[in-house]
This record gives C-alpha cells, sequence and structure tokens, in this order.
C-alpha cells in the first residue's frame, strides 16, 4: 500500500506526526472534564410546585389538574403522572428516548403559560430535568460557635443573601440548594375581639392589606416639552406603614366626622420568620444544610478547589463575624480522585507487564520498543477524540482505555512478527518493513473493525445504558482505530531503522527453564492439535466437553449481575416514615432518640478510631427531620468498615412504634436513596 511506503520512505514525518497526535492529546487531557460518572439525561421532566399551608386535596385541585390540562398531548410524551403533598405538588413528564429534550423543556414552559391565576401564595411552578449531573458534588452544613445563642433557623436571609450568593459565583457551580433555614417576615397577629368589635373578619385584613401593597401606572403627562409617566407607589416596606393600612371609615352622620380603622386599631405588627418546615442537626447541633450542584460539562475537580476557596473566605469573613462556622460534610472529589487514581495505576500496571510479556517473547529491546509505542500513542491519542465528541474523564472511560491498553498492541505485533518472519528468510530491511506490513494489513483492518462494530449499538444508542457506556465504547473504538494507524505506519518505519541485524546475527540472551518450558508446551500443542484434526469423532468430543465444562463452571460461578457496582460509600442512610398526622415537633423527638442511642459512638479527635465492642467510631451523624419523613445519616471513621453501623443504628430506627424505616448504604453511583435497586409500585383506584 502507498501509505506503508509513504511511512517507510519519510520516518521523521511519522514521528513528527506522532509527536503531534501526543502534544494534542495530551493538551486534550488538560481540557476534558472530569467527573466520576458519565452525564446520564432521562427523558423526564419534572414540574414541581409550592404551596404553603396548602393541603395536598386543594394543591390537585387548583394547580395539578390544571397542569395536567394544558400539558396532555405534547409531543413525544409517553407518560405522565402526578403527586400531591402537604405544601407542594409534581407532574412528572417521561418522553420518548429520541425526544430532544431541550425542545421538550421549551414545549413544557410554552403550554404552563397558558396556567392562569395561580393561588395568591402559590409560588411560579420551576422545571427540574432527571440527570446524574443533577446530583450534588458537595453538601455543608451551617452550625453555631460558642457564644451564639440566636437560633439557627432564623440565618435563613443570611444564607441566601451571602452564603448562597458567594457559592454560585464559582465557576462551574449551577445552583445551591438550602435546607432547614426560615427567611425574615412580616407578621400581622390580628386581635379576635378587637375584630369583632370592628365588625371585621380576616379575608377583609387580607385584601385590604393586599390592595394597599401594590404600584398601578398611571399613564403619562405631557406639559410643554416634556412627557412625565405617572406611577402610583404603594409598596409596604415599613411597620408603620401597615399600621397604618385603612381597613374601613366609620362616619357620624350627626358631627361630619369620619373615624378610620387601620391594622394598628386591631392587630400587632412585627417582623418575624416563616414556620420552619424541617429541622437538622449535625453531631447535636442544630443545623442548616446546603449543596452544590455543577454545571453539564464543568470540571469537578476545578469546581471544587473554587468551591474550597469560596468557604474558607467566608469562613474567615462574613461567616465568622455571625459566630458562625460552615463545615463542609460531603466531597465528591474524594471518591473522583481514588477512583481515578485507581484506574490509572492499573493502566500504568497493564502497560508495563505488557511490554515485559513482550520482551519475555521478543528477546529484543529494539521490537519491544517498536511495539510498546502503540500504547502511549493509542490511548493519549483518544483524548484528542473525546475533547472533539464532548466526553468527560471519568471511570467509565477510563476503564475503556485500561481495557484497550492490551488492545492496541495486537496489531502491532502481527505487523512486527510478519516483518520478523521475512527478516529470518533474508529479505532485506526495508523491503521486510514494506512487505511485512502490507500481507498482513487486511487481516488487522478486519480484526480492528469487529472490535469497532462490537461497540457500534452502544454509540448509537440513546437509551440510559448507551448513555452511561458510551465513554468505555468511544475510548477502544479510538484506541484501537489509531493502533491500525500506528501499525501500518509508525511500525513498519521504525522496524526499517531499528531492525537492521538479521535475526541469525541479533544477540539474544538465553532462558533455559524458560525455552525450555516453552519448547515443550509448543510440542504438546502441535501433537494435540495434530491428533484432534486427524480425528473427526475425538475433535467433536473435545469440542463438545470445552464447551460443556464452560457452561458449568459459568453457571456456577457466575456473579450477581448489577447494573453498577454499588461502591463502597462511606455513608449509612436511615429513612424513618412516622405514622400520617405526626408534625414535625414528634418527628424531631423521635430522630433525638435515634441521636441519643448513637451519641457514645461519637468520634473525638484524641480518641481511639473503634469502641470496646470493636465497632467503628462515628466521624459524622446527621438528622433531617420532616412531619412526613425523617432522614438519619452516619459516616464512619474508618470508611471500609461503615458497613458495620447498620446493626447500630437499625435498633433505635424501629423502636417507635408504628414507624416504619429500612436503612442503607447509598450506592456510590446513585443519585438518590435506595435507586440502584428501587422497586416501584403503583397503585391506582377510584378517588
Amino acid at each position: 500500500m502507498n501509505i506503508i511506503r509513504a511511512a517507510i520512505d519519510r520516518p521523521i514525518a511519522v514521528m513528527a506526526a506522532v509527536l503531534m497526535i501526543v502534544m494534542f492529546g495530551l493538551v486534550a487531557l488538560k481540557t476534558i472534564p472530569i467527573q466520576l460518572t458519565p452525564d446520564v439525561r432521562k427523558p423526564v421532566i419534572t414540574v414541581k410546585t409550592n404551596w404553603p399551608g396548602a393541603a395536598p386535596a386543594e394543591i390537585e385541585r387548583e394547580i395539578i389538574n390544571r397542569q395536567e390540562e394544558v400539558l396532555r398531548g405534547l409531543e413525544g410524551l409517553d407518560e405522565m403522572s402526578s403527586r400531591s403533598r402537604d405544601g407542594r405538588g409534581s407532574v412528572s413528564l417521561e418522553f420518548a428516548v429520541s425526544q430532544d429534550m431541550d425542545k421538550a423543556l421549551l414545549l413544557v414552559a410554552n403550554r404552563l403559560d397558558r396556567v392562569g391565576d395561580y393561588p395568591d401564595e402559590a409560588d411560579e411552578p420551576t422545571l427540574d430535568t432527571a440527570g446524574s449531573e443533577d446530583r450534588p458534588i458537595a453538601w455543608f452544613t451551617l452550625t453555631r460557635t460558642s457564644g451564639n445563642e440566636r437560633d439557627i433557623h432564623t440565618y435563613g436571609d443570611f444564607v441566601e443573601d451571602i452564603i448562597q450568593d458567594r457559592l454560585e459565583r464559582v465557576p462551574g457551580v449551577a445552583r445551591v440548594n438550602v435546607y432547614g433555614g426560615t427567611k425574615r417576615q412580616m407578621e400581622v397577629v390580628v386581635d379576635p375581639d378587637k375584630m369583632a368589635r370592628y365588625r371585621l373578619t380576616v379575608p377583609q385584613v387580607i385584601n385590604a392589606i393586599s390592595d394597599a401593597n401594590s404600584s398601578a401606572s398611571a399613564g403619562d403627562v405631557d406639559e410643554g416639552k416634556r412627557r412625565y409617566v405617572v406611577r402610583t407607589e404603594g409598596e409596604l416596606t415599613t411597620i408603620d406603614q401597615v399600621r397604618a393600612v385603612v381597613l374601613r371609615s366609620i362616619g357620624d352622620p350627626q358631627s361630619g366626622s369620619v373615624a378610620r380603622v387601620t391594622v394598628g386599631d386591631i392587630a400587632e405588627v412585627g417582623f418575624g420568620y416563616k414556620k420552619a418546615t424541617a429541622t437538622i442537626r449535625r453531631l447535636g447541633e442544630p443545623a442548616i444544610a446546603m449543596n452544590t450542584v455543577r454545571e453539564t460539562g464543568a470540571n469537578v475537580i476545578d469546581t471544587m478547589k473554587g468551591i474550597r476557596a469560596a468557604v474558607a473566605e467566608l469562613n474567615s469573613g462574613a461567616v465568622a463575624s455571625e459566630k458562625l462556622a460552615l463545615n463542609q460534610v460531603y466531597d465528591e472529589t474524594v471518591y473522583i480522585d481514588s477512583a481515578i487514581e485507581l484506574v490509572q495505576q492499573n493502566i500504568y500496571i497493564g502497560g508495563t507487564l505488557a511490554a515485559l510479556v513482550l520482551l519475555l517473547f521478543l528477546r529484543s529491546g529494539a521490537a519491544t520498543l517498536i511495539v510498546s509505542l502503540a500504547i502511549p500513542v493509542s490511548v493519549v491519542g483518544s483524548f484528542v477524540a473525546m475533547a472533539a465528541m464532548g466526553r468527560s474523564i471519568n471511570v467509565i472511560s477510563l476503564a475503556g482505555i485500561a481495557f484497550a491498553v492490551g488492545m492496541v498492541v495486537d496489531a502491532a505485533i502481527v505487523v512486527l512478527e510478519n516483518i520478523y518472519r521475512l527478516r529470518q528468510q533474508g529479505v532485506p530491511s526495508s523491503k521486510a518493513a514494506y512487505e511485512g506490513a502490507r500481507q498482513v494489513w487486511g487481516a488487522v483492518l478486519v480484526s480492528v473493525l469487529t472490535t469497532i462494530l462490537v461497540f457500534a449499538p452502544i454509540l448509537v444508542m440513546n437509551l440510559e445504558i448507551g448513555q452511561l457506556f458510551r465513554d468505555i465504547a468511544v475510548a477502544i473504538s479510538v484506541a484501537v482505530t489509531l493502533s491500525l494507524v500506528v501499525a501500518i505506519t509508525l511500525i513498519p518505519a521504525l522496524a526499517d531503522k531499528l531492525l537492521k541485524k538479521t535475526p541469525e546475527n541479533a544477540e539474544t540472551r538465553p532462558l533455559p527453564r524458560i525455552d525450555g518450558f516453552a519448547r515443550a508446551f509448543t510440542e504438546r500443542v502441535v501433537e494435540f492439535t495434530r491428533t484432534v484434526v486427524n480425528d473427526k469423532r475425538r475433535a467433536l468430543t473435545i469440542v463438545g466437553a470445552v464447551c460443556g465444562t464452560t457452561a458449568v463452571i459459568s453457571m456456577l460461578f457466575l456473579p450477581k449481575l448489577e447494573y453498577l457496582p454499588e461502591g463502597n460509600r462511606n455513608l449509612i442512610i436511615g429513612v424513618l416514615l412516622p405514622p400520617p398526622g405526626y408534625n414535625l415537633n414528634t418527628a424531631t423527638d423521635i430522630a433525638q432518640e435515634v441521636e441519643a442511642a448513637v451519641r457514645p459512638l461519637w468520634a473525638s479527635e484524641t480518641g481511639p478510631e473503634e469502641t470496646a465492642d470493636g465497632l467503628p467510631k462515628i466521624e459524622n451523624f446527621f438528622f433531617v427531620a420532616r412531619s412526613s419523613t425523617t432522614f438519619v445519616g452516619a459516616m464512619s471513621v474508618d470508611s471500609s468498615r461503615v458497613a458495620e453501623l447498620i446493626p447500630v443504628l437499625r435498633k433505635p430506627i424501629f423502636k417507635e412504634p408504628g414507624t416504619f424505616g429500612f436503612i442503607t448504604q447509598p450506592s456510590l453511583f446513585g443519585r438518590a436513596i435506595g435507586s440502584g435497586r428501587s422497586i416501584n409500585l403503583d397503585i391506582s383506584g377510584p378517588d
């Protein structure tokens, strides 16, 4: 082939091209986002609407039913379901796999605009998409320091204005979610006796304040050469303004005077805080929790560096001045660093072992070097394609590269072995390099194509499984394709220059034991093959025995099937579902009983890492109590023994009568609690 001849005649150009591929690969490696797993986007859009204080029946009647009415018949919609709870409701829309989700988001938003006249207290609906990029990369808790007696829940405005604003300005952070804080509000506490005296009702008071707390445009006025826009400003911003709102006027016909009843006459007006909907405690201290979610395509490592710098800045400034402490309790980069380091270590070890095996069989440093060059060129060059295709560095793509390390040398070995054979026959080095590559390039091409075709379905699959494993298909396909190019260009060019000596004149160090074993093994294999080929009945018997033995061994030792490995995540989560009707205070009391039961296991800075019973100490303990659900979590000092804490938490969780609960170690790759092995059971019936 001309490309082979051109590579042999122009070795400098070949080496320059190889160096460019390696250089571009290293540059691309610096720009590719690093994360734990690939971004997986499910064709699901959730419409969430909050209506504080509303019952589920009201939310369904006033919000959910109206939203479902306008969302019916959306293009590509496969299934629509809704859920109404105290204070909030959601509509889940599942689309076809082939649906363009950006277009679907636009269609859903346009349809929701048709829903008008939401209840005054209801918030505007928000749209969420289901994807792995929505998983928080870090969790933080805000706690009080010594000398601060203020209720931690009243720092909701401080968190929103200072902490949340600073963290959301970090490059790569999409949003910050805050849990447990309450915001400041103006409260009007009416006196029923005074209202009865003036014949007023609560709706009248609400309507009067709402009407007064508004601005309106009054058009424009022309005066001379100028035009003035007239606007009435009526927002209520101070306590005195609210107190002065007129509720009704009472006239005296005899005197002609008019008495006005204001809000201040029948109510106390002041600033307070919204009612807390959740209680959060960490290691026995009340806290506010928050997490950070990265932008799609952002480098998690770089984003976390910016987040840590922002947290340090806050702790030394505004947070410290309020006698608070912002602590990081979860960091996804810990698992990313360890996972990537493990895969990289496997790549280095695999590449080294492959080179040693080549050296053992080829007995030539030059030949081993020629074949081994296929590994870095193919692997590093694959980063260019991954960057161009918008892929990321994660455990899936690195696993594909690790697999490819042993595959990329196959084509090089075939080509070099054929060149070596021709040199043994006395063919000159240049001709042997050309003919050796030309004779086998077709077989090498077919071998590469079969490998690529194996992964072709994954490359075009839009399902969640296709998105998840597409990186491994891209990494292997690109690496073996580059190995083909290396085999028909770099290998012949280097073989022509480095394999000048004929095999008879080349110096090889004998290894008597290995050579004797290899010779005997080869003779046995050849003899066995000759016997099998000459006897058809024996051949069929042996083939059947091998297949049967393989099938039996596979059935006996086949490991349990998993969608993804669980991973040893240093976290134990307990979920408590109290009986219906329990309020927040009761749910908090139940969680505090669990906290008291495990308090003896809390680790100290100077104490041992395990108890006298041999149980690992708890490094971090928290609970989130809500009226409907309570979460309890623990992290171990020894991350490898965190599963031993499950029995410790199980006993106090199941102690409360009528409370249902379960404990699990969440998957390292899951988005939610129990998402790896959860089973959804839908029960339908009349209302």
